[in-house]
């Protein structure tokens, strides 16, 4: 399927969605987010991609935010519509695990896409940052609360208000990325963590998945409660008999989603 602002592509059990618009930094407009949900949703029903990773085309930016020639345009009224929230709330609540290849800028709402991501990994030369507020705005696509979530009120305050842009370093200090390594290492560090995720038994990814982030926001007895209505599932599954079965046989798992 032809797209018009990303690049996609599959590699074996991985999927890649890469923002392709180098020349405006990869920032992100309307066109390229409706187009980032028409590719998950080409990759809801195929069960060999089992991870998909976020990328930008080039090495200088993943993706610079918002399209500032939109964003001007935009009127009070406009700020209601779904738009990136509704793209980067698909992203989260996506049944197959997701990572954030950072490479180069990731700003505002560039940022809030690798939010939105299960697993962030940085290049050295990346740098990261809501700078909303010098805009006159604030961050509107999750920002706020998916950054407190990720490294706590107090850094997620400290970020959004003073409008700062840490490097990769920073990032790892504070939680924000889970590691960084040299951009020629990027994508191989990347599809490490899909490989190593893609073989494990993919209904387990996607309850774990699921219970981690519905249990966040509830209350502890709830949370465990679907904890264990989650595994529940899981010891009724044929991927666990396959999965013990080859613990117990010395040899590697083949798990088909069942």
């Amino acid at each position: 399927m032809h797209f018009s602002n990303i690049i996609v592509e599959q590699e074996n059990n991985i999927g890649f969605i890469k923002i392709n618009r180098p020349d405006q930094r990869n920032a992100l407009n309307l066109e390229t987010l409706l187009e980032i949900e028409k590719a998950l949703d080409n990759w809801k029903v195929n069960q060999d991609i089992r991870v998909i990773i976020f990328t930008g085309v080039g090495e200088k930016s993943f993706a610079a935010g918002a399209d500032i020639r939109e964003l001007n345009k935009r009127v009070m009224i406009e700020a209601l519509q779904p738009n990136m929230t509704a793209t980067y709330r698909k992203i989260e609540e996506y049944e197959k695990p997701t990572i954030a290849a950072i490479n180069g800028f990731a700003l505002g709402g560039g940022l809030e896409l690798a939010l939105s991501c299960d697993i962030r990994i940085a290049s050295l030369n990346a740098k990261m940052g809501l700078p909303e507020v010098g805009l006159g705005i604030m961050p509107g696509a999750g920002g706020t609360q998916r950054l407190t979530r990720i490294i706590g009120r107090g850094n997620a305050l400290d970020l959004i208000l003073t409008g700062d842009i840490i490097t990769a370093e920073e990032a790892v200090k504070r939680g924000l990325v889970s590691c960084a390594v040299p951009q020629d290492e990027l994508i191989e560090k990347s599809k490490e963590y899909a490989n190593k995720i893609s073989l494990k038994g993919p209904l387990a990814v996607r309850l774990a998945k699921a219970a981690v982030n519905r249990g966040a926001d509830i209350d502890m007895d709830t949370a465990l409660y679907l904890e264990k209505l989650s595994q529940t599932i899981l010891i009724g599954s044929e991927d666990k008999l396959e999965g013990t079965q080859a613990f117990l046989e010395k040899r590697h798992p083949h798990f088909e989603g069942r």
